[in-house]
């Protein structure tokens, strides 16, 4: 299932990528997204950056087929890899799961302000129902954006 999403801020591509590239920002949008607990690694690498966050995320809001696959609570790994200031990739997996989302981050100028924009290739192996479950794969993973950019936006305007 193809996923797109695209976060509008007012600040330059630079401030965007400072943020993003930023562990307490990044601590703070787990805290946001209520995750259980989370692990978060950023390290510089040239001009860019490596993420790794690992998160133990609460499934109980989940539809009981999507809980019986994924348990009480799921470990999910995000991995983004940043060669510069204008986007990189992202890998999301979970662990031991037959899911996975694998695309592109992308920072361009938008007005006075950054478009970031979020394309991925969401999969859930399962027979009959990984269609529907691709589909709520990519609800959480919208409202995990919509909250990041809340962080966001906050975070830009001093937030800290």
């Amino acid at each position: 299932m193809k996923f797109r999403h695209e976060l509008v801020y007012d600040a330059p591509p630079d401030q965007v990528f400072a943020m993003l590239s930023d562990t307490a920002f990044r601590r703070r949008v787990g805290a946001a997204q209520e995750v259980v607990s989370a692990d978060v690694d950023v390290t510089e690498q040239g001009g860019g950056f490596r993420l790794v966050s690992t998160q133990v995320q609460n499934t109980a809001g989940l539809p009981a087929i999507a809980r019986k696959i994924a348990g009480d609570t799921t470990e999910v790994v995000v991995t983004e890899e940043w060669p510069g200031h204008d986007g990189g990739s992202i890998d999301i997996t979970a662990p031991g799961k037959p899911t996975s989302a694998k695309g592109s981050i992308t920072l361009a100028p938008h007005g006075s302000g950054t478009r970031e924009l979020v394309e991925l290739e969401i999969k859930v192996k399962v027979p009959l129902v990984g269609g529907k479950l691709e589909s709520l794969m990519a609800e959480q993973v919208k409202e995990g954006y919509l909250l990041e950019h809340e962080v966001g936006t906050a975070w830009l305007a001093g937030d800290r």
